[in-house]
């Protein structure tokens, strides 16, 4: 089991986490100042960063490279926000509502469709590179992460869906390599609405496992390896992931009904 190492305040929910630039961004859902920017090492608040035409946000992720944050934006203007150190924020069309946000080795954005079962590449100033389609059992997506290989590893499954698995797929999306998970359940081999993921260097996967209320962690291959964040350390359920390799610290966004805050645990 990882172990608790900080908390950061409680507030209004958390919809996203991540780190930029030796700072860790928060996006909370409100109206105004919904980025809270952190010190790495001090865990002090440094600044709040308001974005414009704020809707239903969806995810947060950052790239180094570019030097920025981009912020899914799921509601009239189905979006992404690029957010940049200096505090600029433009936005660019998703044309469909926007999910799970990450960033691939090409310093590309891939951004997950789920009502269209499509993850769509985008490049840093919203350029569609390509849209990719994964097999047909592969049903509400949440979360896809590119791996160094070229595969994409992938959570699906909604309340409403009966399977419910993190998946590795080729990288033309057409064939499942790898899966676990399966019927909805909360067994070691279960997942109950697996939200989102964080992958390591050595492409390990942890999953937010958000009814189930546990981030578990599966190898290579997907197979199960132990629970790192448990119910008895998270006051809600675990919504989103952030992985600082170097710290080996894990950042998962934990959410109540209401309020949000986000818990560091080592791993």
């Amino acid at each position: 089991m990882g172990q608790l190492a900080h908390t950061l305040p409680e507030g209004e929910l958390v919809a996203g986490v991540t780190l930029l630039a030796g700072e860790i961004y928060l996006l909370r859902y409100k109206k105004r100042d919904q980025v809270e920017v952190y010190d790495v090492t001090t865990y002090c608040l440094q600044r709040r960063l308001t974005v414009p035409d704020a809707g239903s946000f969806t995810d947060m992720t950052s790239c180094e490279h570019n030097r920025c944050v981009y912020i899914g934006n799921g509601g009239k203007f189905k979006c992404v926000h690029r957010l940049d150190v200096q505090g600029a924020v433009t936005r660019w069309a998703v044309n469909d509502s926007p999910r799970g946000l990450s960033v691939n080795a090409a310093h590309n954005v891939l951004v997950t469709c789920p009502w269209v079962r499509k993850i769509k590449e985008f490049s840093s100033h919203g350029d569609l590179l390509r849209e990719l389609t994964p097999p047909d059992d592969v049903i509400r997506l949440w979360h896809a992460i590119q791996t160094r290989s070229g595969q994409f590893i992938v959570s699906h499954g909604g309340l409403s869906n009966p399977v419910h698995r993190v998946c590795m797929i080729s990288a033309d999306g057409c064939h499942i390599v790898h899966s676990h998970g399966g019927q909805r359940g909360s067994d070691t081999d279960q997942c109950n609405v697996p939200v989102h993921l964080a992958v390591d260097d050595n492409e390990f996967v942890f999953v937010a496992d958000r009814f189930n209320r546990r981030v578990t962690l599966l190898s290579p291959t997907l197979e199960y390896v132990r629970q790192v964040v448990s119910h008895d350390q998270l006051k809600g359920e675990p919504w989103y992931l952030y992985l600082d390799t170097q710290q080996r610290l894990l950042y998962v966004a934990d959410n109540n009904p209401g309020t949000g805050s986000v818990i560091f645990c080592s791993v």
